[in-house]
C-alpha cells in the first residue's frame, strides 16, 4: 500500500464479539488520521451494525476506537472525491453501485447533490446506522467527537465520556449545517444545539452532561474500565428478546419525535449548500478553498475565533 492509499475498510473498522457475555466490540483503528473512515469503512460499519443487529450471539455493542481521540469525522478528501470528482464510479460507490451501465446524475441537477443528503438518513450510508440498530449500544467517546462520529454518539442508547472530551462539527463553520442535525437538537435541547450552530463551537464534556447528551463523564484512565461496567451490566440485566422490545418502544417513541423526518429535512437542506450566496468577505466553500483543502482552511478559520470557540485542541491553547 503507498503512502496515498488509505488503509482497507477492515483494517479501519474492527469487529470482535464475545458470545460468552454477548458483548461486541466496533474499534474505529484509524488513529493517525484521527480515525477517519473512508466511503468502503463508512459500509462495513453500516453492515456490521446490521450483522450484529441480527446475531443471537450479540446482546450490548460497545463503540470505540485507538488513539487520543474517537474520532473528527470521516475521511474528506475520499468523500469529496464522490461530491466533487467527475468519475461517475468513484461517485456511485457512496451508494454500493459497481455497475458502469449506473450513471450519476449531472452537477446541474438537483439529484447531484440531492442524493447525498438523504443518503445520511439511510441505516445502509453508516451515518443513521445505530437508530435501526435492536441492541443495546454504548459509545466510548473521547478526545475529540466531531463531524460522523457525533453522529454516532447521538445515534446510540448510551454515552460514556473522558472528561477531555469535545463535541461538535465543522460543518457548522464552513456551511452552516449538517445532516441530522434534528437528532442533535433532540439529543442536547434546542437551545444548547443552536448555541453550538450560530457560534460553531465545540461544547466539553461536562456541557454535553449538563444538558443530558451524555450518561456519565469519567477520568480519561478510567474510560475503558467504566464502559465495561456498563457494558457488562446491560448484558447481564433483562434478556436478548426483552431487549430488543425495549429497543422498539424507544425506536417507536422517537420517530413520533420526528427522528427519521427529521433526518431526511436535514439531509434536504445540506443537499441545497450551493444555492447558498455568501456575504462579502465570508469564510465559505469555493473552488479555491477546496483546491487548498477543506481540512487545512477549516483549520485556518479556526484562528478567526476565540480560544474557547476553537475546534482544534491545540488552537485552543493559544491565546
Amino acid at each position: 500500500m503507498s503512502n496515498s492509499e488509505p488503509p482497507s475498510a477492515e483494517e479501519i473498522i474492527l469487529y470482535e464479539k464475545d458470545p460468552a457475555s454477548k458483548i461486541a466490540t466496533i474499534t474505529f483503528n484509524r488513529p493517525d488520521r484521527l480515525n477517519a473512515p473512508t466511503v468502503e469503512a463508512r459500509l462495513r460499519y453500516a453492515d456490521l451494525l446490521h450483522r450484529a443487529s441480527i446475531d443471537d450471539d450479540v446482546k450490548v455493542l460497545v463503540v470505540r476506537a485507538e488513539g487520543d481521540d474517537f474520532g473528527s469525522g470521516v475521511d474528506l478528501p475520499d468523500f469529496m472525491a464522490g461530491v466533487e470528482g467527475g468519475d461517475s464510479a468513484e461517485r456511485l460507490k457512496e451508494f454500493r453501485i459497481d455497475d458502469p451501465d449506473v450513471v450519476y446524475p449531472p452537477k446541474d441537477s438537483y439529484r447531484n447533490m440531492g442524493n447525498y443528503g438523504p443518503w445520511f438518513a439511510d441505516a445502509q450510508s453508516g451515518c443513521r446506522s445505530l437508530q435501526e440498530f435492536n441492541k443495546i449500544s454504548i459509545v466510548e467517546v473521547k478526545g475529540y467527537c466531531y463531524g460522523w462520529h457525533f453522529y454516532q454518539a447521538a445515534d446510540a442508547d448510551l454515552v460514556i465520556a473522558s472528561d477531555d472530551a469535545l463535541f461538535g462539527h465543522a460543518a457548522f463553520r464552513y456551511v452552516g449545517w449538517g445532516p441530522r442535525m434534528w437528532t442533535w437538537a433532540m439529543t442536547m435541547g434546542i437551545r444548547r444545539f443552536q448555541e453550538m450552530v450560530f457560534t460553531g463551537r465545540p461544547f466539553t464534556a461536562d456541557e454535553m452532561y449538563e444538558c443530558g447528551f451524555l450518561n456519565k463523564v469519567v477520568a480519561r484512565d478510567d474510560l475503558e474500565d467504566e464502559v465495561q461496567t456498563y457494558a457488562k451490566a446491560c448484558a447481564r440485566n433483562r434478556p436478548t428478546d426483552t431487549v430488543v422490545i425495549q429497543k422498539m418502544f424507544f425506536r417507536m417513541m422517537k420517530q413520533h419525535q420526528g427522528e427519521y423526518m427529521g433526518s431526511l429535512l436535514t439531509g434536504m437542506v445540506e443537499s441545497m449548500g450551493r444555492l447558498v450566496r455568501p456575504d462579502e468577505h465570508e469564510f465559505h466553500l469555493d473552488a479555491e478553498m477546496m483546491e487548498a483543502g477543506l481540512t487545512n482552511s477549516v483549520k485556518a478559520n479556526d484562528e478567526n475565533f476565540p480560544p474557547e470557540f476553537r475546534l482544534s485542541k491545540a488552537a485552543r491553547l493559544r491565546p
